[in-house]
């Protein structure tokens, strides 16, 4: 699959490696794979991205990132429902930090034995790259670009898809700007 990738699509994974290592998370996630979206210039999805806006608040999508993070990675719709049953994750996140510190839920690594080794994929960012895949084979484009990537964060459930949401930019949005394609359906 990874030969049909682009050079932004591949620059994309490469970035999504490096924010896991300088996270020093064991795995590399979907979280990531939208940091490196953000991270990107000059090609079709930061061009998408900026369309819808988000250019100018980058910075909001990156802090909600953060803030997903130190919720153990739990979206909002998650914590509402434990919510529901009486859990509060603000008030769990809170005593957590005040007896281990500011982001101990969030799965960084940075107080722990340095691990340098080859940093796998988690589950979701593997559905995302297969997801990716079939939002090039729907469209009919013969390769995998950057752009589908953004496509798959959109349609996957997680906080990638929340947060992207929250900035206006959804599957829908999306496929206006980017112009449609053969099947717009990437789920």
């Amino acid at each position: 699959m990874f030969e049909r990738f682009t050079k932004d699509a591949r620059a994309v994974v490469q970035g999504a490696v490096e924010h896991a290592e300088g996270a020093r998370a064991q795995t590399v996630d979907t979280e990531h794979l939208l940091l490196a979206l953000l991270d990107r210039e000059g090609s079709r999805a930061s061009f998408a991205l900026s369309a819808l806006g988000v250019g100018e608040r980058e910075e909001e999508v990156r802090q909600a990132l953060a803030e997903a993070r130190r919720r153990a990675g739990l979206t909002r719709a998650e914590t509402d429902a434990l919510a529901g049953l009486g859990i509060d994750v603000s008030e769990i996140v809170a005593r957590v930090e005040e007896a281990h510190g500011v982001g101990a839920m969030s799965g960084d690594r940075r107080n722990r034995r340095w691990w340098s080794g080859h940093r796998g994929f988690s589950k979701g960012a593997k559905e995302v790259l297969e997801q990716a895949l079939r939002a090039a084979v729907a469209r009919r484009d013969r390769h995998i670009g950057d752009e589908h990537i953004l496509l798959a964060l959109t349609v996957r459930p997680g906080v990638p898809a929340e947060v992207l949401a929250d900035h206006g930019v959804t599957h829908e949005s999306l496929t206006r700007v980017l112009g449609g394609g053969a099947g717009e359906a990437c789920a």
